[in-house]
């Protein structure tokens, strides 16, 4: 009898979501499930969305070229240039699940809002800093309000748009523009620090912020969680500390490496706290991260493969970047402009993806995908020490191709099946997965291209590894997701 209740309180929870999902697809004139066309308020609403995404994803390279000069400017030493990223990287990973699951049970639209006005304040606290202290809080303020943004505009997105053609196009573009973000922004870095100064690429966002936060109000639609279990406090405390502590040795071993205490400490302590995160949830009765959901094999597998395809494709370009500058000796414009090409490439693979997923379903390409982005970075262990420019770009931008790709099928594996009462819940899994795989590739494998005796030998060492990384998980995810073309579990 009990099961038989919980099972209906349960039916009828997803049912009044769905309608309401529904619902928000009607007032949106959306075209009905199953088509491919957007109307013109539908297309509205995705432009504010994925604009969002577009600038938390500009944010975390854009500063990046401007680091030696912000340095400078505000009396930053080298050691400490640091923490111009990790700042934002820790709020911004730590607190995505979280403020996923809070957005869930008080209404995402809300909490997106509020994201919005947050960052848009830090980057104009962080555009008109005076000093080390009040830059690096703009920055901390920029994460925290990344955290809110990135896991609420998803799951906006996908309760949204309905589970087909329509979500897959939304996510398609989302994905592409996703990883524009942080191509433009190592390009556009360097522009805007040469002409108009390293606070210029600060301004940008604020303003940026201004003009999503003034169209939103008016085109999103409001959805949370009918009903509204009491949150899992020390679910949330564990998860968000490991995950701080996480980042921050991670982050930190990317600068000084692995050899420091409070790097083997803190790593330490958040394997140890995500390890009682875990006892925690399982004895939760209203649980931040439901167990039974990490079991489903499209959650668990798609996180993987979305860990691997960002992780590994961090340290391409890290390793690229010092290939051609070091190596090569190109000047900062001819690096900026292989990844322009990178850039056009994943752009136009952006294009297409959802197509591919239509006919081959979202875990064939995601399987694919990885396989590609694996034997386009092996390919660029031809490359020369006097030459190889050339190479570099055709291999890497086919290599983002297929990243791009995998991006978009990990998005929508993870979120498919989902009921939308969770959707927050899963799409924080999902930006959670991208934040950490962004943070510990270059720290797990790029410090070997620094540390060799030759940079060359040191890149292509850490090329290889990561190659066959990648292509390892190709085929583990492959096996584990099986070859359905099926989108539920």
């Amino acid at each position: 009898m009990a099961i038989d209740s919980q099972t209906t309180t349960t039916t009828t929870t997803t049912t009044t979501t769905t309608t309401a999902t529904r619902t928000a697809i009607g007032e949106l004139g959306a075209a009905a499930p199953g088509s491919e066309r957007l109307t013109g308020r539908a297309k509205l609403v995705l432009f504010v969305l994925c604009a969002a995404q577009f600038m938390v994803a500009l944010d975390f390279s854009v500063l990046n070229v401007a680091l030696p000069v912000l340095g400078k400017d505000l009396g930053l030493s080298r050691s400490a240039l640091q923490w111009a990223v990790t700042a934002f990287a820790l709020p911004s990973g730590g607190f995505l699940l979280l403020f996923g699951r809070i957005a869930d049970l008080y209404g995402r639209k809300k909490l997106f809002l509020l994201g919005l006005a947050l960052f848009g304040a830090a980057s104009l606290l962080a555009t008109l800093a005076w000093d080390p202290a009040s830059f690096l809080a703009g920055r901390a303020l920029q994460g925290l309000g990344a955290a809110v943004i990135v896991p609420t505009g998803m799951s906006l997105l996908t309760t949204t748009f309905p589970e087909g053609p329509l979500r897959d196009k939304a996510v398609g573009i989302s994905g592409t523009l996703l990883s524009l973000g942080f191509t433009i922004g190592m390009v556009l870095g360097g522009v805007m620090t040469d002409t108009l100064g390293w606070r210029s690429t600060m301004g940008l966002l604020a303003v940026t912020a201004v003009i999503v936060l003034a169209l939103a109000p008016g085109l999103l639609p409001e959805s949370r969680t009918p009903d509204r279990p009491r949150l899992d406090v020390p679910g949330a405390v564990t998860v968000t500390g490991g995950l701080l502590a996480l980042i921050y040795s991670l982050s930190t071993a990317a600068q000084r490496g692995f050899g420091g205490v409070d790097v083997w400490g803190t790593l330490l302590a958040g394997l140890a706290l995500l390890v009682a995160f875990a006892v925690v949830e399982s004895k939760s009765p209203a649980p931040l991260v439901s167990l039974p959901m990490l079991k489903r094999r499209t959650i668990a597998w798609g996180n993987i493969g979305g860990l691997v395809t960002f992780s590994m494709m961090s340290t391409v370009v890290f390793a690229l970047t010092l290939y051609l500058q070091e190596t090569l000796e190109l000047s900062s414009f001819r690096t900026g402009l292989v990844f322009g090409v990178q850039g056009i490439a994943s752009a136009f693979a952006g294009s297409y993806a959802p197509k591919v997923i239509g006919r081959f379903g979202a875990r064939r390409t995601l399987t694919g995908s990885l396989l590609g982005q694996g034997l386009f970075t092996a390919a660029l262990l031809t490359v020369g020490a006097g030459s190889g420019a050339l190479v570099a770009t055709v291999a890497v931008s086919l290599a983002s191709m297929c990243h791009l790709g995998a991006i978009i099928s990990y998005g929508l594996t993870v979120t498919s099946g989902v009921p939308d009462a969770e959707q927050g819940l899963a799409t924080g899994l999902v930006t959670t997965t991208q934040q950490v795989g962004l943070t510990i590739g270059i720290p797990l494998l790029g410090v070997l291209a620094t540390t060799q005796a030759s940079l060359f030998d040191g890149v292509r060492t850490v090329l290889a590894i990561d190659a066959a990384i990648v292509v390892a998980a190709a085929v583990l995810v492959g096996l584990g997701l099986g070859g359905g073309r099926t989108r539920k579990v």
